[in-house]
């Protein structure tokens, strides 16, 4: 199959990991499909944490210069090699966040490889995927939406569904309303879970109970949190969505009941580190999370569908403007994913 397609196109790279200021729009040849291989014509684009981590060199991995930043982006397929039998032209797709990890568990060789860092991400006009490297885009969502999926929706459906098992009578605790965690929510709500969030407002806090939460927390006028959360659950949450890192952990772990569970996500707060006791007297289960499979990805786009669900997209972008779409982003004001559209 073939589509007429122009013989250049613009994408955005980092010559050098300086911080967001050093994203630089440039041009190629649109880049013709191996056997296995689709050309996909990008649509929208979000953002990640680990995007700005990519971008000012703390990540923590060697990358190259002239990457191409981003992991997570939609669109539709326009050509693709001999051997594809997944996809045909005209195919609204999304791209998986880590390449070679189609099903089973995780691997050192399963997840390398992740786009945008230390492969090329996707921030370009025209991308190549290996077939298997993609999945269907919901039906109901359109590209933008689609675009938020590929790391924040499925880290937090491994979190909650796959490893946390998310069911009616369980109690979830999600800290904050960036990406991860308002997918968190949804998908613990969907699961019939009853969930406490925290925010620094009681605006923010209004938002989230709109979308599942049944009590909300302002860590800001509540410092202690993890204190009031286990007092008002009776000895504390089953589960706890911990994107904070090192800065909120301690909380976390006084807000979580004996033999719970603590899904370790982000790096977002500061702090100094953590009793070991604290985790060994409760008897708790930490677990880092990052991202899933194909197959995890799969499942939580069918139960998408089935509910009809959608993301929260704070602002959109348009690709000429991807530098503000960053900068927005490090300001940490957003409620939801910030998006960059190419349509």
């Amino acid at each position: 199959m073939t589509t007429r397609i122009t013989r250049t196109t613009r994408h955005f790279e980092l010559p050098r990991f300086t911080g967001v200021d050093a994203l630089r729009p440039a041009t190629r040849e649109v880049p013709a499909p191996g056997p296995r291989e689709v050309l996909v014509r990008m649509r929208a684009w979000s953002l990640n944490y680990r995007d700005l981590m990519i971008a000012s060199d703390t990540y923590g991995r060697a990358l190259t210069p002239g990457l191409v930043p981003l992991s997570d982006g939609a669109g539709e397929v326009v050509d693709a090699g001999p051997e594809v039998t997944r996809w045909s032209a005209g195919d609204r797709v999304v791209g998986i966040f880590m390449p070679r990890w189609v099903s089973g568990p995780a691997t050192a060789d399963r997840t390398a490889g992740a786009l945008g860092g230390p492969s090329d991400g996707v921030l370009a006009q025209y991308v190549l995927f290996d077939q298997d490297a993609l999945v269907a885009a919901p039906a109901h969502l359109d590209f933008a939406e689609a675009a938020t999926l590929p790391c924040a929706a499925v880290t937090a459906w491994h979190a909650v569904v796959t490893a946390g098992g998310a069911a009616p009578g369980q109690s979830v605790l999600t800290l904050g309303s960036g990406g991860v965690s308002l997918f968190a929510l949804q998908f613990a709500a969907l699961s019939g879970a009853h969930v406490i969030a925290t925010s620094s407002s009681e605006e923010k806090l209004a938002r989230l109970r709109a979308l599942g939460a049944a009590d909300g927390i302002d860590y800001v006028a509540t410092p202690a949190w993890g204190q009031s959360v286990y007092e008002a659950t009776g000895g504390g949450v089953d589960h706890v969505v911990e994107v904070g890192g090192a800065g909120t952990l301690p909380q976390s772990l006084t807000a979580v009941r004996t033999g719970g569970r603590i899904s370790i996500i982000g790096v977002l707060a500061d702090g100094d580190g953590v009793d070991p006791m604290a985790v060994v007297r409760k008897g708790v289960t930490l677990q880092g999370m990052f991202v899933g499979s194909r197959d995890m990805f799969e499942e939580m786009n069918r139960a998408i569908e089935r509910h009809r669900l959608r993301p929260v997209i704070d602002r959109a972008f348009p690709f000429a403007d991807a530098p503000a779409a960053y900068r927005h982003f490090a300001g940490r004001g957003h409620f939801g994913k910030v998006v960059i559209t190419d349509t």
